[in-house]
């Protein structure tokens, strides 16, 4: 996939000409302005995404012979080594680690996990109740600091939605990882990912987003995104659906969300998808929990190097990438303490790092290339289809006083790591302002 990203640019306006509309929003009382709108709070925002997890089935354990039915060459895994449950127990000590920690992201529920049951009645080999355990833990420790998706349906054999039963061919053309969503239209997509949304809806979880297993629809992307669109809307009536296929490790290549397909940006029913890109391989404990990762992939013990610090230090947003068995490793935990020791440098070495979910990722970057601006000596006029919290924008010079709409006054803070919503930074040669973006106009008097 091609990984243009819209730039926002840096526009000069001359003091006392007439309104300039331009994607991003300045004002100073200089003869001339640079316009950028930047990271939430001046900060980079990081991320985690958690694949192949669901409750209580190990995904690799039922998944390995599944694949190896139709690559026996690739699979030769000794799946029936592995547990074929990752238990409650780590996913209550993950999860109110990731909540003492403030680390947050994207943690999938598989709906038909592996064929083995729904999340949404039964899973043959487990009780009711301690089905509804462990959707009910989801609840509680996973909800707070992670969005939901679905990884379609089963995350192996393609399911027959006229039926729910998978399709009986053990081939590429019926597996969702690989040949059958390749040619599929926006609407056919849209009615698989509805199905897998549904059972999720069924059991009670929130979902703005949808993750595709391996290579699903990977030449098949325009579809995707807008079968994305259609489903997550149709559901869950999300106002900006967003997906996670494709990750980069290559230091040329940006990483930064991807926001396809706007539409009736001047109506009462704006739409648009967030294409979430990550910027690491599993380093942690690998797909099925038997390739230990290293931390010096993400990030050095002198904190120098690694993939995170590269991406960090461009400004885009750094999304690393995992899976569920991976980060359990067989009770090992051996992805878990990987984790642990990159938050840890992390924190060591940054001030300005802001944890967050993919669909708060999703809803910034969506503002942030959507919204048109009006700038003139005096004021600035913001045009948004989208809501955004901690909306922060750089302009060049110095300002001493703003205000929203004539209601709130920005505190001024003397730091920039400091800012936070309803606050600017403004020195001799920049200013930062930053206020919850509301959808429709906003003006902002300097």
């Amino acid at each position: 996939m091609k990984t243009s990203r819209r730039s926002f640019l840096n526009t000069t306006v001359k003091a006392g000409a007439a309104m300039a509309v331009v994607p991003g929003i300045s004002f100073s009382q200089q003869s001339s302005v640079k316009i950028e709108v930047v990271n939430p709070r001046n900060r980079v925002p990081v991320s985690l995404i958690i694949d192949d997890s669901t409750t209580l089935v190990n995904m690799a354990y039922y998944g390995i012979p599944q694949f190896a039915e139709v690559f026996p060459e690739n699979y030769k895994q000794n799946w029936r080594k592995l547990p074929h449950e990752i238990p409650d127990s780590f996913v209550r000590e993950f999860g109110e680690w990731a909540i003492e920690n403030g680390v947050k992201g994207k943690y999938s529920i598989v709906p038909y996990p592996a064929c083995t049951g729904w999340v949404s009645r039964f899973i043959p080999g487990w009780t009711e109740r301690e089905l509804q355990n462990s959707l009910n833990l989801v609840r509680e420790v996973i909800l707070p600091n992670w969005d939901i998706h679905p990884e379609m349906i089963s995350h192996t054999r393609v399911i027959d939605i006229k039926t729910g039963k998978p399709f009986p061919h053990a081939t590429p053309e019926y597996m969702e990882n690989w040949e059958w969503s390749q040619n599929k239209s926006a609407d056919e997509l849209g009615a698989y990912q509805a199905y897998a949304l549904n059972i999720l809806k069924e059991a009670g979880l929130p979902c703005e987003g949808i993750t595709t297993p391996g290579g699903y629809a990977g030449r098949n992307q325009d579809n995707l995104a807008l079968g994305t669109l259609q489903a997550v809307r149709d559901v869950y009536g999300a106002e900006i659906p967003h997906y996670f296929r494709d990750l980069y490790t290559e230091k040329d290549k940006s990483v930064a969300p991807q926001v396809r397909f706007p539409s009736g940006l001047d109506t009462d029913d704006p739409k648009c998808v967030v294409s979430i890109l990550g910027c690491t391989g599993d380093w942690f404990g690998g797909w099925d929990g038997l390739v230990p990762g290293d931390v010096n992939k993400f990030i050095t013990s002198d904190l120098q190097q690694g993939r995170m610090v590269e991406v960090i230090d461009s400004g885009e947003p750094a999304v690393m990438v995992c899976h569920w068995p991976g980060i359990y490793y067989n009770g090992e935990k051996v992805g878990f303490n990987i984790l642990k020791q990159v938050v840890h440098r992390l924190n060591q070495k940054y001030d300005h790092l802001t944890w967050m979910k993919l669909a708060e990722i999703s809803r910034y970057w969506a503002a942030k290339e959507l919204t048109t601006i009006e700038a003139d000596k005096k004021t600035i006029r913001l045009k948004a289809p989208f809501a955004a919290n901690d909306f922060t924008i750089k302009v060049n010079g110095r300002v001493r006083k703003v205000k929203i709409n004539n209601q709130i006054v920005l505190n001024q803070v003397s730091k920039k790591n400091e800012i936070k919503t309803n606050s600017f930074y403004s020195d001799n040669s920049e200013s930062l302002l930053c206020f919850n973006l509301e959808k429709g106009v906003t003006e902002i008097s300097v």
